[in-house]
């Protein structure tokens, strides 16, 4: 695997959504853009034609998306709930924080960088908190540095599933 190609790590829930947009993208996005480019092209002359312009640009946007999610997919690593009962912190695992100097608590899950989306509590193993609690276990503190010097976290619980198994 060169160094271009890096595995791509996903959750099996991570793994079927890029599945399931692809599914979208080639059956109805693709048929969808056609259709946008077919009526744009009755509108006559092409070269001044901004809705077969912009159809042509969704089209290449289409098409790249599928071109990135088939990639991911071919480099994927799925990370399966094996049952193991490792109580450190590995990637799928839900983890609860306490945020030492504000006393507030936050559950995360650990994911690959393909799926952080901190806005929904999935952070990537690759960001620094994520570094920094990996392989650690509950009741650890851990030091994150951040541009205005150390955020820590003690961590109250490690999970292996969102219901608290």
């Amino acid at each position: 695997m060169s160094e271009k190609e890096k595995e791509v790590i996903l959750t099996r829930d991570g793994y079927n959504k890029l599945l399931d947009e692809l599914t979208y993208l080639e059956t109805k996005r693709r048929k969808e853009v056609a259709e946008r480019i077919k009526d744009a092209i009755g509108f006559g002359d092409l070269s001044e034609n901004s809705e077969y312009d912009d159809a042509k640009n969704e089209q290449a946007f289409v098409e790249g998306r599928i071109a990135q999610i088939n990639e991911m997919l071919s480099l994927a690593k799925v990370i399966e709930d094996n049952g193991n009962k490792s109580r450190k912190v590995s990637l799928g695992s839900y983890v609860v924080l306490l945020d030492v100097e504000y006393g507030e608590e936050q559950e995360y899950q650990i994911v690959g960088s393909v799926e952080a989306d901190p806005t929904n509590h999935k952070i990537s193993n690759e960001s620094p908190v994520g570094r920094a609690i990996m392989g650690k276990k509950a009741g650890d503190v851990v030091q994150v540095r951040v541009p205005e010097g150390f955020l820590e976290y003690k961590i109250l619980k490690v999970k292996k599933n969102s219901s608290g198994k």
